[in-house]
């Protein structure tokens, strides 16, 4: 009897007339409140995630790692692990000799040693832009020949700026812009002599416009002369000319040839 009446179960305390009902808390504030009927849950528990996880088991080994005093890897399998890594050919002997075209186009923007970089004494070493007065003298092709070994000259000079910011070489740009500037004053002396080339160009098609011996309508002789008249010569004046013609052809003549 006294076993049977341990174990029953006492009954709870009335709530007090005087006192407002209030709703129970709910059951995660428990331990807050202090209620000792509440009872811990001890399950373990993980972090929430909504999607499921595929990566390996975490290795909680310290001294799991790319490591070449451990002599320890990765415990998962890279993408590279089964390729071998490329190993520097140190001989040029050995070396792959590709076959490249010595006449190719893509030669022209690098220098005469075909090379990456030039040296800042190289890019020094050059002469004047050339003057409006010399260029006056040279023919169209000339001028066209000349401009485009300007173009060239200035693609191979941006190549090298960009290769020489890329690996900052931290030399030749003061050496470069010299040069630089040095071709720009030739194209601009080249545009100069077209543009007065062009200018007389079209004053003289103005010019043959009214002109009554010049047709520019593209059927036939571009140039038809008109009749015109010789005026008679007095025998006096004609024999003046020839003797002053005589005397001119003795001086040009050398001196044992002459009477």
């Amino acid at each position: 009897m006294a076993a049977a009446s341990m174990c029953r179960a006492r009954p709870r305390r009335p709530w007090p007339s005087s006192l407002p009902l209030q709703p129970w808390p709910p059951t995660f504030l428990a331990p807050a409140f202090g209620f000792p009927n509440v009872i811990r849950s001890t399950a373990p528990r993980s972090s929430f995630s909504t999607s499921h996880s595929h990566a390996l088991p975490r290795d909680r080994s310290r001294g799991r790692g790319v490591s070449a005093v451990n002599r320890t890897g990765p415990r998962q399998p890279l993408s590279v692990s089964k390729e071998p890594l490329p190993k520097p050919v140190l001989d040029p002997a050995k070396r792959s000799q590709v076959p490249v075209d010595p006449d190719h186009g893509l030669w022209h923007f690098f220098n005469e040693a075909r090379m990456t970089l030039s040296t800042p004494e190289q890019d020094y070493a050059h002469g004047r832009p050339w003057t409006v007065e010399e260029l006056r003298n040279k023919s169209w092709e000339d001028l066209h020949r000349l401009w485009w070994v300007c173009v060239k000259e200035r693609n191979r000079l941006a190549t090298e700026a960009f290769e020489r910011q890329r690996v900052q070489a931290g030399y030749g740009d003061y050496e470069a812009k010299r040069r630089d500037t040095t071709v720009r004053r030739t194209q601009r002396a080249i545009k100069h002599v077209l543009t007065e080339r062009y200018y007389a160009w079209d004053e003289a098609r103005r010019a043959a416009r009214s002109d009554p011996e010049i047709d520019l309508s593209g059927q036939g002789p571009a140039y038809r002369p008109g009749d015109f008249e010789v005026s008679s010569i007095s025998p006096d004046l004609e024999s003046s000319y020839l003797r002053s013609a005589q005397e001119t052809l003795q001086e040009q003549s050398p001196p044992e040839q002459r009477p």
